[in-house]
């Protein structure tokens, strides 16, 4: 198992973060880490991601969403191939800070038995894909 996290403290209500995170049809024109989200995000569902993380080449996979609380939570599970080689369970949440910030939170539980031999892609390219988009989600809900 290998687990990435990452987290942000964003200016801007619970509404206006989630608002702009769950605009799935704009991610084509702010978000340099997943490129764009094809299909109804409702629990249950299969929808269709592309990602391209830094310095590796886009990726198209299929994950079923696992969790969707509005204001509060997404989660999805893809897998490569079939489950058990490579299972990933993307995991977003947007946390109230009390006082007009939101921490968000983005990680990555990875399984299975070719989790070790992307472990340094996972620690560099994925790591940074998560941060980028944390910091140009930051940008777009402070800067509205």
């Amino acid at each position: 198992m290998k687990e990435i996290s990452t987290k942000i403290i964003i200016n801007a209500s619970v509404e206006k973060v989630w608002s702009v995170f769950t605009n799935f049809s704009e991610y084509s024109t702010w978000n340099p880490f997943i490129k764009s989200v094809e299909g109804q995000v409702l629990s249950g569902n299969m929808i269709k991601i592309k990602l391209a993380p830094p310095d590796s080449n886009e990726m198209i996979f299929k994950p079923t969403i696992l969790v969707y609380k509005e204001h509060q939570e997404l989660q999805w599970l893809g897998h490569l191939l079939i489950p058990g080689l490579f299972d990933g369970r993307h995991i977003f949440n947007i946390v109230d800070n009390g006082n007009g910030t939101v921490t968000f939170y983005q990680k990555e539980v990875f399984k299975g038995i070719l989790v070790p031999l992307f472990s340094k892609m996972l620690d560099n390219n994925t790591r940074k894909g998560f941060m980028l988009m944390n910091e140009e989600l930051k940008k777009i809900c402070e800067n509205d």
